[in-house]
């Protein structure tokens, strides 16, 4: 059921980089990704404009969540430019042009400050599945 559900997404091929931004939020959320932010960094750099910047819990998870991003995202037409650290346990890089993202482990995270060195820019809030159960409520 869940194969059939993940062929009626749409293609991201053409997909605005906010968009693309918003459905890797949606797949690293719903893997349970931790300190998940999204910030629009277009007015700092030029080379995105967007980063996704989440924290895994251990190796496996760091791991985990590259994977299944890739994975779930390959499967919407959309293939990262470049995955940097798929051996790595503590920072993996996927760099999908417009949206790169960051995932790293606890103490790495803590140790680069991305959100720090981009400080400026402006964090986007997209609803992730336990705050939007909470507004179900």
């Amino acid at each position: 059921m869940e194969e059939t559900m993940q062929e009626q997404l749409p293609s991201l091929k053409n997909a605005s980089p906010e968009e693309l931004a918003q459905a890797i939020f949606n797949v690293l959320d719903a893997k349970k990704a931790h300190k998940l932010k999204v910030l629009r960094v277009n007015d700092q750099t030029v080379i995105t404009d967007y980063f996704v910047i989440c924290t895994g819990n251990s190796s496996t998870q760091v791991k985990s969540l590259g994977g299944e991003l890739e994975y779930k995202l390959g499967l919407r037409g959309v293939d990262p430019v470049h995955y940097e650290g798929r051996d790595s346990d503590g920072w993996i890089v996927l760099d999908y042009s417009s949206v790169i993202v960051h995932i790293f482990n606890r103490e790495l995270r803590d140790f680069y400050q991305l959100e720090k060195l981009y400080g400026d820019a402006e964090e986007i809030h997209f609803v992730g599945i336990d705050e939007a159960e909470e507004e179900e409520k």
